[in-house]
């Protein structure tokens, strides 16, 4: 499992579920594997009581199966689930980014733009851990500018189901469209056409349908 640094004033709590839900997405804790608590509270540097209850809020949004007196487990791949999380994705950045048309300043667009110049670097690089990371900041930062960052962070939990195909898809596709996908997504906001920059988030946020033949040919294990 990968390990990052504690933030400052971050519970135990809460460092043990960004930890988890971060290693869940990377396949570091691949679906179908087993999680213990002692050995998870070991490496962390915790006591058990917050990873369980890192364990039990996971557990809640069927991202992590508990098990009473056997080690818990990380379930597999559910395309129902993943269709959930897609689903509320859509409805809420596709308003977020109507909001961000009439509300970002030309130092957003910068900032949107400078992630992306990143992410196309890893992208060329086949760094797909920074290119997730770069990507999920890309979408707050929509959130952020809308001034919604709030409901950004309570749409993680569930994310997390759609997070781990969008991750897999990094891995396995060879003509992905994310890099292109946020540069003309930026443009749309740059010209405040709202009804464009919609179109091409749910478009965007769709792909792991056109992908999946070859998600599931690299990764048929990981899948019910």
């Amino acid at each position: 499992m990968k390990l990052s640094e504690r933030l400052p004033r971050e519970s135990g709590r809460d460092y043990a579920l960004r930890t988890i839900k971060e290693n869940i997405v990377s396949l570091d804790l691949a679906p179908g594997s087993q999680i213990s608590e002692n050995a998870l509270a070991a490496e962390m540097g915790l006591s058990r009581t917050p990873v369980r209850e890192a364990l039990i809020e996971l557990s809640k949004v069927e991202i992590v199966e508990i098990h009473p007196q056997r080690k818990s487990t990380v379930p597999l791949i559910d395309y129902d689930l993943v269709e959930e999380s897609r689903f509320m994705r859509n409805l809420m950045e596709c308003a977020v980014v109507e909001l961000v048309c009439e509300m970002a300043a030309p130092i957003d667009i910068e900032r949107l733009n400078s992630n992306i110049r990143l992410q196309g670097f890893y992208l060329d690089g086949y760094y797909t851990n920074e290119l997730m990371t770069l990507d999920n900041q890309f979408h707050g930062m929509l959130f952020d500018i809308a001034k919604k960052g709030r409901v950004f962070q309570l749409i993680q939990n569930i994310a997390i189901h759609f997070d781990r195909v969008r991750g897999m898809a990094l891995s396995s596709v060879k003509d992905l469209k994310v890099v292109q996908d946020h540069q003309e997504l930026v443009e749309f906001i740059r010209q405040r056409d709202a009804k464009g920059a919609c179109e091409l988030m749910e478009v965007h946020l769709n792909r792991y349908k056109i992908d999946a033949a070859a998600i599931r040919e690299t990764y048929p294990q990981y899948f019910k």
